[in-house]
């Protein structure tokens, strides 16, 4: 399967992760616009953009953006995170094959951005147990890596709740900047 051919959607009673959609602009801003959500998402690497978003047009722009990367270069999926129960977009996750000359070659990066609504420990571990596998075979990687800053509490015992171990590691980006406090988890055999 291709995944940049057809994307799938993941689901249960909870939660549905999709593609992004220019519908979930005004969902979205509620988590994009919100600048205390900020440090818990992860812009690593990303040209110096944090991804605030002030205004609808903002927010329309950021997903048209999201969208050429997945349909024109392939580069990465993001998905919105609905929650079910609220029927909104609460969140997103992008998600990418890491091609690189360090730890996390060949390594699937899972961005999970989420409401500060959301910013919990059960609704964080609902959204991994639903992707992880999945994700394996989506981007073809053998290990999953994301980050949670030391300050992020409820990520962090999420990510130790559903298998992630802390890495030592740093990530290592443009210009030879080193990123640090990632969690990696490997597919079992």
């Amino acid at each position: 399967m291709d995944i940049f051919e057809k994307c799938p959607a993941l689901e249960n009673e909870k939660l549905l992760v999709r593609l992004i959609e220019d519908r979930d602009a005004e969902d979205l801003l509620q988590v994009y616009g919100d600048k205390f959500a900020l440090p818990f998402f992860n812009s690593d690497n990303c040209h110096g953009s944090n991804f605030y978003c002030r205004n609808m047009e903002d927010m329309a722009n950021t997903i048209k953006y999201w969208l050429m990367e997945y349909h024109e270069y392939k580069g990465f999926v993001r998905f919105s995170v609905i929650d079910k129960t609220q029927r909104k977009a609460v969140g997103t996750i992008e998600m990418f094959n890491r091609r690189a000359g360090d730890h996390y070659d060949n390594c699937g990066i899972l961005r999970l951005d989420l409401a500060r609504s959301h910013e919990e420990t059960a609704f964080i571990c609902d959204v991994l147990a639903l992707v992880t596998e999945p994700f394996y075979d989506w981007f073809a990687c053998p290990k999953i890596a994301t980050k949670a800053a030391v300050y992020a509490v409820d990520r962090i015992e999420a990510l130790k709740k559903t298998g992630f171990v802390r890495s030592e590691e740093p990530l290592v980006g443009n210009h030879n900047i080193a990123y640090y406090d990632y969690w990696v988890i490997g597919k079992a055999d």
